[in-house]
């Protein structure tokens, strides 16, 4: 069923350029909700703002909207502020409640004690429960310049500027509406390493106290950054930030030896969350060159784990990015020579490398183990089962994370499109135009809610089955630091 956008009134109508006049108040509201087919609807209009901090020309798109019936939630409100944010408008998100009469002050403020941000007297009325469903208001009066007063005109027209320029977003949101396969990868998210490195902050703060310092990103995902921020951790990009005497976490990813040394000289009490697996890579490292080699390092040079692991051997570690670097690549000592892998990369093409420098050095000494870790190879395993059975995949995590990006590359190696989301803000309306099955992971730093609430945002755009295929299961653990223990 097509989804129908409605506006109370004619000048709206003419704003929104094709939607629904429904009429202005509950009453013809109502009547015109019995006439229209079941199914997807978007209110949209002006609107009277009640939170203070909205202001004459704002949107409010509601993440639920109030009535006489009750409360009909609207899941996909973060994927429609994010798209006419995106077109360059101010956008808030709350309840919006609904009202038989234009509220006066006191009215006012006593809804926006409730948290509602924005009243209409036509959403609760045209609501779709049963439906796809959203509503946003361009505010024309607000807390302390009610209707009726000579700024209304002004206040009137900026809404209207407003609700025009939101035309096209609720078009996209017609078009994104349908039903949906998502198949979820599994194992996702994640991993042992990254739950002890949170861990361990969360642990240092409830012993020592804020503030905590840590170097660089614990983990590469911006949603748990700003959480253990919330919490007091304090994040800096290098030692030299640090008073002395202060409590410092090391990231996951690692540091050289030559950051611990500084961090020794300020005296500060150091907990190290490097992930095992990457403390592996580091004495592999420092092992070879105790013997003479010299080590191919595959990996990014501007991650941080691979600055780390160089830092292991400065000068005696050659970073091999792709695969021709690997063709050109030379050494004091060609029959003493060997690898090492960073531990987030994508395996096939890790590989593929690595094949290039066996061929090329025939003595070319190999980890006992795989460098890359578990959780890295698992998610890769995972996505590729299921990459070619949908129209899009959708990869949970942030920009700066190594192991999510390969997500996406992976998926595209299998000739799927793939879009790396931070959260379900992230997802693009006009993405999902068309878009039936669509396969959903996330990194191995990403958190767990997340997905669900991607899960949920795609939920709000119609029904959603949901089939998880878990190719294999994670039980690995690791011992935390006795500073936290």
């Amino acid at each position: 069923m097509p989804a129908v956008v409605c506006a109370p009134l004619r000048i709206e109508q003419l704003a929104l350029r094709g939607a629904v006049h429904t009429g202005l108040g509950p009453r013809r509201a109502a009547a015109t909700a019995a006439r229209l087919p079941a199914g997807p609807r978007l209110v949209a209009g002006l609107g009277g703002g009640l939170a203070t901090h909205v202001r004459p020309g704002d949107l409010v798109v509601a993440t639920e909207v109030r009535g006489p019936q009750g409360t009909v939630p609207v899941p996909s409100a973060p994927l429609l502020a994010s798209e006419l944010r995106r077109r360059g408008l101010t956008v808030h998100t709350g309840p919006i409640v609904g009202s038989d009469h234009v509220v006066h002050e006191r009215e006012r403020a006593e809804l926006a004690e409730t948290g509602a941000l924005a009243v209409d007297m036509e959403s609760p009325w045209l609501a779709a429960p049963e439906a796809p469903f959203a509503a946003v208001r361009a505010i024309v009066d607000t807390a302390g310049a009610p209707l009726l007063r000579l700024a209304t005109v002004s206040n009137g027209l900026a809404g209207l500027r407003s609700l025009r320029a939101a035309a096209p977003v609720s078009t996209a949101w017609q078009r994104a509406v349908r039903s949906r396969d998502i198949l979820l990868a599994a194992p996702r998210s994640f991993c042992a390493g990254v739950e002890r490195a949170i861990d361990i902050v969360e642990r240092a703060l409830d012993r020592f106290g804020t503030p905590v310092y840590v170097r660089r990103q614990i983990v590469h995902n911006t949603q748990v950054v700003r959480r253990l921020q919330e919490r007091g951790a304090v994040f800096v990009d290098e030692v030299g930030e640090v008073p002395e005497g202060a409590t410092l976490v090391f990231a996951a990813h690692g540091v050289s030896p030559a950051v611990r040394q500084e961090a020794a000289g300020r005296g500060l009490s150091v907990i190290d969350a490097t992930c095992p697996l990457v403390t592996k890579v580091h004495n592999e490292v420092r092992r070879y060159h105790e013997r003479g080699d010299t080590v191919f390092l595959i990996g990014h040079a501007e991650h941080e784990e691979v600055q780390g692991t160089v830092g292991e051997a400065p000068g005696h570690v050659v970073v091999v990015d792709d695969v021709a670097t690997a063709r050109r690549v030379t050494a004091p000592d060609a029959s003493r020579v060997a690898y090492t892998m960073q531990t987030t990369l994508a395996l096939d093409e890790a590989e593929e490398i690595a094949s290039v420098l066996r061929t090329r050095f025939p003595g070319l000494a190999a980890p006992r183990k795989d460098d890359i870790c578990y959780a890295t190879t698992n998610r890769q395993a995972a996505l590729r089962a299921i990459a070619r059975e949908v129209d899009l995949v959708l990869v949970v995590g942030s920009t700066t994370s190594s192991n999510s990006l390969r997500l996406v590359e992976v998926a595209g190696r299998a000739g799927t499109p793939a879009v790396l989301v931070d959260d379900c803000a992230d997802l693009d309306l006009h993405r999902l135009s068309g878009v039936g099955r669509i396969g959903l992971t996330a990194g191995a730093s990403a958190p767990p809610h997340l997905v669900d609430e991607v899960v949920a945002a795609l939920g709000g755009l119609g029904p959603v089955t949901v089939t998880e295929r878990r190719l294999t299961e994670e039980e690995t653990t690791f011992t935390l630091p006795r500073e936290v223990r």
